[in-house]
């Protein structure tokens, strides 16, 4: 499989848990490995409602709480979609929210460099 290729796949199961598990699956995904991370960047994750809650100052802090909770009680799941396409590791997820422009950024490290197992194969 190509990095190209790799990365689609990884778009594939990141939407799947978005839309399985936060409810709602983004209007645009693109996923980068960069040596032992991988980057995936999400937009239009925002509800309507979403969107209305983050008008103040409240809001925001009150959605950014929620969706960290829902994201890291998902997080094994999430996990697992990655490791059955890549045989690695993972060391570390982490997730922010933009409430400004309903940009979505997981970052994921892993025990290996990601890029040389592609082109070792």
């Amino acid at each position: 499989m190509t990095k190209g290729q790799l990365e689609a796949k990884l778009s594939e199961a990141v939407s799947k848990f978005e839309l399985e598990y936060m409810g709602r699956g983004p209007k645009l995904i693109r996923t980068y490995i960069i040596n032992d991370m991988i980057l995936i960047r999400l937009s239009g994750v925002l509800s309507p409602s979403e969107q209305k809650l983050t008008d103040n100052p409240q809001g925001i802090e009150l959605f950014k709480k929620v969706r960290s909770s829902l994201f890291e009680g998902g997080r094994g799941y999430l996990e697992t979609l990655i490791t059955d396409i890549l045989d690695v590791a993972i060391v570390s997820t982490h997730s922010d929210i933009s409430t400004k422009t309903g940009e979505k950024i997981i970052i994921i490290t892993t025990d290996r460099n990601i890029e040389e197992m592609i082109t070792t194969k």
